[in-house]
């Protein structure tokens, strides 16, 4: 008796863990403000709440408290996240003092993928003449934005640069050579950033340095730095699983990344998007060769 009671104990506990209407990961189109993202896990009684903002990168939060279906989440000193659970969605608001903004979260997609068994011949993205099949995200008169030397060059800081195209799954090729000090990041579906920068080592930790996918999975190994010279990049990204070959050496190898990262343009994780290209930290960074390839 007592043998059978550990074992069916063993395997009810499972289901009891699910029984928490929060747990999982939940995507946020917030209004006006962009996209975020919880990720909610229970162990030991004890929720483990992650945030991730509209902007800057994933983080634990503290202080998140579980009353009945009310989950509140302090995103920072004075702002939380007041939201409640409910046919199989999170609904609420983003409180700060007497402001509120209505939040709907809904869970992310699994995208579990297999590989495809082929891909397209790889063609151009970028036709190194014009800015053909590119467009400045917001207003066109802050991009910097232009093709020198059969380059595409961010001049200055402004705006932001997607593609006209979206994409599902694929296998992405781009050569950028970014400057001392230089801060970009080229977006996956608009929604997963692989970081570009060449800051001081003090700023950023691993999982935020260049050729990280920003703030979730850091590249291991850590390559040599070297602002000012033209790097390789060949990115494949099937569903969540995504593969990153920076100057021929496999630095993320079939990594799943479980959410979105700062600056995703929208929340809609299931759906396809653009690749996009930050120009708003930072300008000074030059791309070329940028090809693309589609499962067959």
């Amino acid at each position: 008796m007592t043998k059978l009671f550990i074992v069916v104990s063993a395997l009810l506990m499972p289901v009891l863990a699910q029984d928490n209407p929060f747990v999982g990961r939940w995507d946020f189109n917030v209004t006006a403000n962009g996209a975020a993202w919880l990720g909610v896990t229970q162990k030991d009684g004890k929720l483990e709440v992650w945030y991730q903002p509209t902007g800057g990168n994933v983080y634990a939060v503290k202080g998140a408290k579980l009353e009945g279906s009310h989950l509140s989440v302090p995103i920072s000193p004075s702002t939380s996240w007041e939201l409640d659970a409910s046919s199989g969605k999170l609904t609420g608001a983003q409180k700060h003092g007497a402001s509120s903004i209505p939040l709907t979260g809904v869970r992310a997609p699994e995208l579990k993928r297999a590989a495809p068994k082929a891909w397209t011949t790889p063609e151009p993205l970028f036709n190194g003449k014009t800015l053909y099949g590119w467009e400045p995200i917001g207003n066109p008169a802050n991009s910097h934005w232009t093709v020198k030397d059969d380059l595409l060059v961010n001049e200055s800081h402004g705006a932001n640069l997607k593609s006209t195209r979206k994409f599902t799954d694929f296998k992405v090729h781009y050569e950028v050579n970014c400057p001392d000090d230089g801060n970009s990041g080229f977006y996956l579906r608009g929604r997963y950033e692989v970081q570009i920068e060449y800051e001081p080592l003090t700023s950023n930790p691993p999982e935020r340095r260049i050729g990280s996918i920003y703030g979730r999975i850091e590249p291991k190994p850590e390559l040599p730095r070297t602002p000012g010279k033209w790097e390789t990049f060949d990115v494949t990204l099937v569903g969540r699983t995504v593969t990153v070959v920076r100057n021929g050496v496999t630095t993320i190898d079939h990594k799943e990344i479980e959410g979105i990262t700062g600056g995703a343009l929208d929340a809609n994780e299931g759906e396809p998007g653009p690749f996009y290209i930050q120009g708003d930290h930072t300008g000074g960074l030059k791309f070329r060769n940028i090809t693309v390839s589609v499962p067959k």
